[in-house]
């Protein structure tokens, strides 16, 4: 046992001796695959590969750098060989975006993704090599501003037959511009018609658009749809209004090709993506990675001669910042506990038989649930 004991005690030295002249490097990088990987012949390349940051953890080169609560707590969980590290995303990184592939689609899917690695190097500019390294992929989502705005989006089109036949308007206005993931989208819709066509039926869509930057491409899903006849026909000098509802969900595009999302992790449920924010005075054509943007589509049906008429409402699509459900909520309730002694106040001024037939009608109104 003496004789083994000496050369096993001389090999832990040396690997000893060897780590102490190494570093431990990490970087974060981000992939942008604008093309499939199977159409790549000729050395030609359809990704792009980026280093956003990148620095040594070991040897620790910092004294000392500030962290946050969670690496706190898993310092004291992981003991002293856990080193903290952080890096700040540049303004201009693009969000994490996956295009859902199809069946048939071979390689890794078209999108922007990000990675954080490590690896083990001689030196500081050392690249690392793959055997030595480990990969931890990670997300990049933006949230919603805090506040959603009280603009209502509302487009107003008409379409005019021949002169004698009048036109047919369509006016549809959503009761918000931004939308959480999940919600519905509520539109309302008032078809005027002072035509001579009847409208047959009523088609509504909610439209993914993706503009992929790097090679200028274009393209629009449906994510949702409604079609319905209610209402319909409608005749000639007849008017219709109704608000539809729709809900824009990855889960029911699940097998559809092309679908944008918000990046893709394994096991990990996830959402349509969200749509792209643009910095005050720059155009959405200068954001890097995949531009998302929605809208409401609305047609209507004039049969075989009358053809359709169609207008989109844009639209955003996003996660809420931390808190903004909450603000929300406090803020509605609070309102209607405001709203709700106005009126108490104002029933009980002019006590008379009217008011008291009003007030009974009334806080029924105010005490239904939601």
């Amino acid at each position: 046992m003496a004789s083994r004991g000496k050369p096993l005690q001389d090999y832990m030295n040396s690997i000893e001796t060897l780590t102490s002249h190494l570093a431990f490097l990490i970087s974060v990088s981000t992939t942008y695959r604008y093309g499939r990987e199977e159409d790549e012949v000729m050395g030609v390349k359809f990704s792009k590969e980026l280093i956003l940051c990148r620095d040594q953890i070991i040897p620790v080169k910092k004294e000392k750098q500030e962290t946050t609560l969670i690496q706190d707590r898993l310092m004291r969980r992981l003991g002293s060989n856990a080193y903290p590290f952080m890096f700040h995303f540049p303004q201009t990184a693009p969000c994490s975006v996956t295009l859902q592939p199809g069946d048939d689609d071979q390689g890794k899917p078209l999108g922007v993704e990000y990675a954080v690695k490590i690896f083990v190097a001689d030196s500081e500019e050392d690249k690392g090599h793959k055997r030595s390294s480990v990969s931890l992929a990670i997300k990049k989502l933006q949230y919603a501003p805090p506040i959603r705005g009280r603009r209502l989006p509302s487009s107003l089109v008409s379409k005019g037959f021949t002169f004698s036949q009048g036109k047919l308007n369509l006016e549809v206005t959503l009761d918000k511009e931004l939308y959480y993931h999940g919600e519905k989208v509520a539109a309302n819709i008032t078809v005027t018609n002072n035509s001579r066509k009847a409208v047959k039926n009523i088609k509504l869509f909610v439209v993914q658009h993706c503009e992929v930057t790097m090679v200028n491409a274009q393209f629009s899903r449906h994510v949702a749809s409604l079609e319905t006849r209610e209402g319909c026909p409608i005749t000639p000098g007849a008017s219709f209004t109704k608000q539809f509802y729709l809900v824009p969900l990855a889960s029911s595009n699940k097998d559809r090709r092309g679908i944008a999302l918000d990046g893709h992790l394994k096991d990990d449920d996830v959402n349509l993506a969200s749509s792209t924010l643009v910095a005050e005075g720059k155009c959405p054509t200068e954001a890097m990675g995949i531009v998302i943007s929605y809208s409401i589509r609305v047609k209507l049906n004039c049969g075989t001669l009358g053809g359709e008429l169609v207008t989109d409402v844009p639209f955003k699509l996003m996660h809420p910042s931390p808190g903004a459900i909450e603000r929300e909520n406090a803020i509605l309730k609070k309102s209607k506990s405001i709203d709700k002694a106005r009126y108490e106040n104002s029933c009980y001024a002019n006590d008379d038989d009217d008011n008291i037939i009003f007030e009974d009608f009334a806080r029924l109104r105010l005490n239904e649930p939601e």
